[in-house]
């Protein structure tokens, strides 16, 4: 009986307590930001230590920030700006990807391995690095300050991760599927359309997801290369409008994050198997 106790607690020690703490520590931040987005400003610059004071929660919780966040800032315009370079610049990445992690994973050719991981080393490149020749790459195309700058610059690390994470999925497809498809009359092409896509779509929707929420949480590239505020995307004109100078809205900050945050949130909830399952064929890979 002391033995069972003891591997109990011990189990309790060494799993939940830890896998408490990590959920605590991971989900605190979000709980945080939704009570300060419905917390009326007078709660929220009260000090703690003020009687009936309740820091953790609000007992009269208002739509006022988020009010504001829709009417005295450009938020919708930034909503729609974040998802449209994030669907275009998802979609130009999973097409090159695509065709980059086939040819690397399934043509033999000399340098096949090397090209792979090189490609893979070029997503660890820090941005920091590469938006001065990039920012002159936009001037010579004429797209500064308009959503076809970040649309023409993020690829430039989504393609070499989703080229590695496809490669990896297409590397556990067996390649007997192929070669009765091409036994059967069907052309390379019609093979790869047909019987390797369809297999590998948790491998697709892993790097689709990746790449979406890489393209919606880039802040970088969104700073230098948008300039008026009817082109910025939600993490840009987020803190650029409302905090001016030390002067922080909380309030609608929290609020901005918050509903920023969904739409991301929606796509891991509906795809969120495939994506594991994605990651797992890659990494067997």
């Amino acid at each position: 009986m002391a033995m069972i106790e003891g591997s109990r607690w011990r189990k309790v020690a060494v799993f939940y307590a830890p896998l408490f703490a990590f959920i605590f520590g991971l989900l605190f931040p979000f709980y945080w930001m939704l009570v300060t987005t419905f917390r009326p400003d007078g709660e929220l610059y009260r000090p703690w230590n003020r009687a009936n004071n309740t820091p953790f929660w609000t007992t009269a919780p208002t739509l006022e920030h988020i009010r504001y966040l829709f009417a005295e800032t450009l938020f919708g315009t930034w909503l729609y700006n974040t998802m449209f370079i994030s669907i275009v610049s998802t979609l130009i990445s999973l097409f090159c990807g695509l065709l980059a992690g086939y040819a690397l994973a399934r043509l033999r050719f000399k340098l096949a391995g090397s090209l792979g991981t090189s490609i893979f080393i070029t997503y660890l490149v820090p941005p920091t690095l590469l938006f001065i020749p990039l920012a002159e790459i936009t001037r010579t195309f004429h797209v500064t300050d308009t959503p076809w700058a970040l649309i023409l610059t993020y690829p430039t690390f989504l393609i070499p991760f989703c080229t590695w994470l496809l490669m990896g999925y297409f590397k556990t497809i067996p390649k007997e599927l192929e070669e009765c498809a091409r036994i059967d009359g069907a052309s390379r092409v019609q093979a790869m359309v047909r019987i390797i896509f369809p297999i590998a779509m948790p491998g697709i929707l892993s790097a689709g997801i990746f790449a979406f929420t890489l393209s919606w949480n880039e802040f970088i590239y969104a700073l230098v290369f948008l300039s008026t505020t009817q082109q910025k995307t939600v993490p840009v004109g987020v803190v650029s409008e409302l905090i001016r100078g030390d002067v922080f809205f909380w309030g609608p900050l929290m609020a901005g994050a918050l509903l920023g945050s969904i739409p991301v949130a929606f796509v891991y909830a509906f795809f969120v198997e495939h994506y594991v399952a994605g990651l797992t064929g890659s990494v067997k890979g």
